[in-house]
Formats: structure tokens, C-alpha cells, sequence
């Protein structure tokens, strides 16, 4: 598995397993069966609401503490500089864990409401808490707020990325300021379809004997951005990491930079409370 080093020399493997929406014993059974086929990198979230199924399989994983990467995120409800303490121990106890090795702003607030919490991120990451930080679903003007007050550079911004929303000019603003960008909904979430149907991905998935949505990854892979797709199918969370034997060509990354749309599939940063 590809790793990536952070601006902290923490590193994190490239590819991940999402949880967004899987819940109860969906989520327990798709992080289990991601771990043991070579996942070592999982993504969740408080408002998911299934934290502590997702600590329950890394324990029945059998794998070492240390060998898995764990993301979770603070939510809206509980951003603020106590409140933001408060919500990862919170996590940290569902998680039935020491410590995350990423912990996110899951979506920016007001500017002084994301810096106080940011504080407190700085904080707990100097505890040992997380071992690194970073923000989800900030544009341009909210990191530029946040270099204002924050004295440690986030490491990671997770946003919405897949071939018809490709974040190039974010991605160049990100990696100019040291954060790497981190990828969700990489094929296109409840709008799977568009890539399943896309002739363009059919054309060069077929060369390489993979799936469209193998294509969609790889491509974005190719591009250094960590991803971290969703599935509680056993097949396609196999099928998703199967990546790693063969590369695309510049003709082919050019042919899908040409899908970019720019419209996204989920909210608005700007427009959420």
C-alpha cells in the first residue's frame, strides 16, 4: 500500500476505507472485511454514528493498534474550544481508543468558532490524542482564515473529489501550504451511475481489465490525493484496492481531466450550519 508522508512526517496510507452511512452491523462487518483484506486506513466520522462499531472490528481484527490509520471528525454541534475537547474523548471512548491518528473540523462554521476549535485541536495534538490534524470541506477563504490564528499548518483537508468534481486548483493551493488533499465520494456517491455509464472510463478500464471505478481512483491516486471510498460490499471493497498493478497513461489522465464538471453532490461549505 502506498504511503503518504504528512507535513508532520506522520504518514498515512493512501487508500482507506469511508464509512459515511454504514451503520450498526453493516459498518462492523465492512471495516472488518476491509482490514483483513489489506486495509490499513479507515475513515469515520462522530455524526456517523458508528464509532464504536468501527472500534469494535479493529479490536476483532487481530491487527496491531499501531499498523491502522483511524480518522474521525468533530461535528458542527460541537465545535468550539471546550466543546471541541469534550467531542474527542467522546469519540476516543466509542473508538475504545488511546488515541486517532487523524482527527478533522468535519465542516467549516464561523471563522471564530473554527479557530477556537482548531485551539483546541492544537492542544490535543500535542497531548497525543491524534497524531495529526486537519479540516474537511474547507475552501480557499476558510484555510486562509484559519493560517490567520492556527500555529500548526493542518495536515490533511478532506473534501468532496472525484473525476466530474476534480479540485485541481484547491489540490495546488493545499499542497503550496503543505496539506494534502484527501478525497470523498471518489466515484461519485448516490451518482455511482455517471461513472459506471461514462465511455471514457469504460474505454480505459477495459485496456487494463478493471472496473470504472477503479479507473476513477486510480486516476485520482495518480494524482497524490489520499482516498478513501465507501462500500459495505465485500467484492467492491476488494475490488477498490485492487490498484496497485498497473498505471495510467499522461493521454489517459488528460482524457479524464476532461469529465471535470464542477458540481457537487453534497452541500455547500458556505451554506451550512
Amino acid at each position: 500500500m502506498q504511503q503518504i508522508k504528512l507535513n508532520n512526517g506522520v504518514t498515512i496510507p493512501q487508500l482507506g476505507l469511508g464509512t459515511f452511512r454504514a451503520k450498526d452491523n453493516e459498518a462492523y462487518e465492512s471495516v472488518l472485511h476491509a482490514l483483513k483484506s489489506g486495509y490499513r486506513h479507515i475513515d469515520t466520522a462522530s455524526i456517523y454514528g458508528n464509532e464504536e462499531q468501527v472500534g469494535k472490528a479493529i479490536k476483532d481484527s487481530g491487527i496491531p493498534r499501531e499498523d491502522i490509520f483511524v480518522t474521525t471528525k468533530l461535528f458542527n454541534s460541537d465545535q468550539g474550544y471546550l466543546k471541541a475537547k469534550k467531542a474527542l474523548k467522546r469519540s476516543l471512548q466509542r473508538l475504545d481508543l488511546d488515541y486517532v491518528d487523524l482527527y478533522l473540523i468535519h465542516w467549516p462554521q464561523s471563522y471564530e468558532l473554527t479557530a477556537d476549535s482548531y485551539q483546541a485541536m492544537e492542544e490535543m495534538y500535542l497531548d497525543g490524542l491524534t497524531r495529526a490534524i486537519g479540516v474537511s470541506n474547507f475552501n480557499f477563504h476558510h484555510l486562509e482564515h484559519l493560517f490567520e490564528t492556527a500555529e500548526i499548518i493542518p495536515q490533511v483537508n478532506q473534501v468532496e473529489t472525484h473525476v466530474f468534481v476534480q479540485n485541481h486548483k484547491l489540490q495546488e493551493f493545499c499542497m503550496k501550504n503543505g496539506i494534502y488533499l484527501e478525497a470523498y465520494a471518489p466515484v461519485a456517491s448516490h451518482e455511482i451511475e455517471r461513472v459506471l455509464e461514462n465511455e471514457t472510463l469504460s474505454e480505459i478500464a477495459n485496456k487494463y481489465n478493471k472496473s470504472n471505478p477503479q479507473i476513477a481512483i486510480k486516476y485520482l491516486l495518480e494524482r497524490d490525493i489520499i482516498v478513501i471510498p465507501k462500500s459495505v460490499t465485500p467484492k467492491r471493497i476488494e475490488e477498490n484496492i485492487d490498484l496497485f498493478d498497473f498505471s495510467l497513461m499522461d493521454e489517459e489522465i488528460e482524457k479524464i481531466d476532461g469529465l471535470n464538471r464542477g458540481r457537487k453532490l453534497f452541500p455547500d461549505p458556505d451554506n451550512i450550519g
